[in-house]
């Protein structure tokens, strides 16, 4: 569609109607009456595609300078909050076991996705390369980190909306297996000589973690929103300094920045900024990606969603992988299936799933699940980059 004939064509009035979606969105997701449909089909499927139809249907351009301001700066602000609010100490505590099958969880991811492109690169778009590169950030992490991959490798939005059909049909579903799976656990450790004792173990590495929220003020919003946005405007800055790396571009100035962001905030996570969190850090980066999902939703093509079945396909072997490779390590090192589960939804699922999985293996055991899922999600970028390079190699 032409821009200059949609409904509504000034930047601000673009930007105003993303954000009034997304607010309209969360607030349906609050609903006791819709809670079964947005756990089926979470917020962040709504962001995209609803501003998708918007641009379908005239009422949003294809193409506005708004979309390209929110995607230059709020995927730097979201990843700077979110990495300044990380607690590596805490993550420190999780213990050997877990931390193994997180890692051996993202391997299956980074070499699952080369393997699923060879065997299924015949029926997908020459470039379908860069999608699967967007999705194995969201496989190792979650959503910013697909985001970030997506931009570093220039993902076409015409990928991008089956990519996130994949991610939402077959990342989701096998989360349902997972949970089936959970009244097997232990004839699976029995049969495995899992070392159970370690989860014990684990739980009283965490049992003095402390958890602590304030009330939101205006001081520490203005604080959080101060730092968001200046850390971001550096780290565009200094990434538009470097050299684009890598035929086809994998490092491009788009990833030098989220690499300075990402590095940088982990770094900042040992100063008195992770205080941030207190005060809803994360939750201020949360918003600032979402809102960064309508921009990119309002650019796709509604009828790259007819691809899906090939990639559904792909995606479905690409799990198989990553489990086949979990259960080897569990195997190997005589894990509890609770380690396989939670170490596989923390890099599916994020910090969002990885605790309700967790959860339902033991009641008591979310706060590994959570934790689990921020290892992953620290992985995401590096281990998306590495996934990126090798689908490049296949596809490109």
């Amino acid at each position: 569609m032409d821009p200059t004939t949609a409904l509504l064509t000034d930047p601000m009035a673009v930007f105003a109607y993303l954000a009034a979606v997304l607010g309209f969105i969360f607030w349906l997701s609050g609903i006791p009456r819709l809670a079964r449909l947005f756990e089926i089909t979470p917020p962040v499927i709504y962001a995209y595609f609803v501003p998708t139809l918007s641009t379908t249907f005239g009422i949003t351009p294809a193409a506005s300078p708004a979309y390209d301001w929110m995607i230059r700066y709020l995927l730097p602000v979201a990843l700077l909050l979110l990495m300044i609010t990380i607690d590596l100490r805490s993550v420190a505590k999780l213990g050997w076991m877990a931390l193994i099958m997180v890692v051996a969880g993202t391997l299956g991811i980074v070499v699952g996705g080369p393997i699923a492109l060879l065997l299924f690169g015949g029926w997908l778009p020459e470039d379908a390369w860069m999608g699967f590169a967007a999705l194995s950030g969201s496989w190792i992490g979650g959503t910013a980190n697909m985001v970030a991959i997506a931009e570093s490798v220039g993902t076409p939005d015409s990928l991008m909306g089956p990519i996130i059909v994949v991610d939402t049909v077959v990342g989701y579903g096998w989360m349902g297996v997972l949970l089936f799976f959970s009244a097997w656990q232990q004839r699976f450790d029995r049969r495995t000589g899992a070392r159970t004792a370690a989860l014990e173990e684990t739980n009283l590495r965490l049992a003095a973690a402390e958890t602590r929220r304030h009330p939101v003020t205006l001081d520490w919003m203005a604080a959080i929103v101060g730092v968001g946005f200046a850390g971001a405007v550096v780290a565009v800055a200094l990434g538009d300094t470097m050299p684009a790396l890598g035929d086809p571009t994998i490092i491009s100035k788009t990833t030098w920045a989220v690499l300075i962001v990402v590095t940088g905030g982990l770094f900042l996570s040992f100063t008195p900024l992770a205080r941030l969190e207190d005060h809803g850090a994360s939750k201020v980066g949360y918003l600032a990606l979402y809102l960064l999902l309508t921009a990119i939703g309002a650019r796709a093509d509604l009828r790259a969603v007819l691809a899906a079945p090939a990639f559904l396909a792909a995606g479905i072997v690409w799990l198989a992988i990553h489990a086949g490779i979990l259960l080897l390590a569990a195997r190997l090192i005589r894990a509890p299936l609770f380690f396989v589960a939670t170490g596989s939804m923390a890099n599916i699922g994020g910090a969002a799933s990885a605790p309700v999985v967790a959860g339902v293996y033991h009641p008591a055991m979310a706060p590994v699940g959570l934790l689990m899922a921020v290892v992953g999600y620290i992985l995401g970028i590096y281990g998306g980059l590495v996934a990126a390079w090798l689908l490049a190699v296949v596809g490109g």
